[in-house]
This record gives C-alpha cells, sequence and structure tokens, in this order.
C-alpha cells in the first residue's frame, strides 16, 4: 500500500469516528430535572387509579347484570309454572267431587282406581312445588289469605267473623298463593 492510501484510510476512519460522535450527540436526551420526572409519575399514579376505579366498577356492574338475569330466569320459571298449575287446579277439584261420589259406590275396584290416579296427580304437581293452603271451617277470617264469597248469619256468637264454609280450596305455588281459597263467612 502506498502512503496515499494509508492517509485515505486514516481520514476515512476519522470521518467515521466524527459521524459517530455526531450521532450519539444528537440521539442523547438531556437528563430531565427530578421535578418533573414527579409530576410524571403522579400523573401515571392517577391514570392508574382512575383505570382500576373504572375496572372496579366495570366488574360490579358485571356481577349486578348476572344476578339479575339469574333472578329474572328463575322468575320466568315459576311463571311459566304457574300457568300449567294454574290450568290444573280445576282438574283437581273435580278429581276430589269425583271421590266424593265415588267414595258412596260399592265397588271398591271403581274407588281404588280412582284414588291412584288423583294420588298420583296430586305428588306429581306436590312435586312441582304445589301445595294446598290448609284452611277449615272456624278458621278466622283474613282479607290476604281467602277470598270471601258471601256472608251467612251466624249460627252462633263466636262464629262471627270466622269461615263457615270452604267452597273452593287454594293453592300455593312455591311462596306464592296461586289460587286463593273461596270461603263463607259468619255475620
Amino acid at each position: 500500500m502506498s502512503e496515499k492510501d494509508i492517509k485515505n484510510e486514516e481520514n476515512q476512519e476519522q470521518g467515521a469516528t466524527s459521524e459517530t460522535m455526531k450521532t450519539v450527540e444528537n440521539t442523547a436526551t438531556p437528563t430531565e430535572s427530578p421535578e418533573v420526572e414527579l409530576l410524571k409519575e403522579e400523573q401515571l399514579a392517577k391514570d392508574l387509579a382512575t383505570e382500576k376505579d373504572k375496572f372496579l366498577r366495570l366488574f360490579a356492574e358485571f356481577e349486578n347484570y348476572k344476578k339479575r338475569t339469574s333472578k329474572e330466569r328463575m322468575e320466568l320459571f315459576k311463571t311459566a309454572n304457574t300457568d300449567v298449575m294454574m290450568s290444573m287446579l280445576p282438574v283437581l277439584d273435580d278429581f276430589d267431587r269425583a271421590w266424593i261420589e265415588i267414595s258412596k259406590s260399592n265397588d271398591e275396584n271403581l274407588k281404588t282406581g280412582v284414588e291412584l290416579i288423583s294420588n298420583k296427580l296430586k305428588t306429581t304437581l306436590e312435586s312441582k312445588g304445589l301445595s294446598l293452603l290448609d284452611v277449615r271451617k272456624g278458621d278466622a277470617f283474613n282479607a290476604d289469605f281467602h277470598e270471601a264469597i258471601t256472608q251467612i248469619p251466624a249460627p252462633s256468637d263466636d262464629m262471627k267473623g270466622k269461615i263457615i264454609d270452604v267452597i273452593e280450596k287454594g293453592y300455593k305455588l312455591g311462596d306464592k298463593i296461586i289460587r286463593y281459597p273461596k270461603v263463607v263467612i259468619g255475620q
């Protein structure tokens, strides 16, 4: 190599080094003051707290939504059952009336057959949540739980305001009364 070639290489190396130094100087950021860093940290902490609050509120709202829809679904099942049970109540009444008349008969096979069918229907409906309201003659009349059909003169003073006769049985499905018992009260 000639001296000229060696000088060219040295110049190129120096040029590359000076270019590297210029690039490093241009990319270096001036150090920020501690006050500016604290302000940025405070702002980030506030932003984090805001986002965390939004997340917690959204989570709580979603939990409330799940509870509400679950409750609505249960209510829907109950109301669907109510319609079916209401349509079965006249059948139960007919079985009770039929049983009264058939029990007067001497045909034991007929009595046994009707009793088996009636009991099976009642136990099936009871397993679905239907229950009979216990109302008897002589119980005190309560307008919240009984439906008064008529009032008749009480046979004695102690029967005034009490149930004289039960015309139609009452039923409830779960905790809700679906048919109030129809009664006659003493006046």
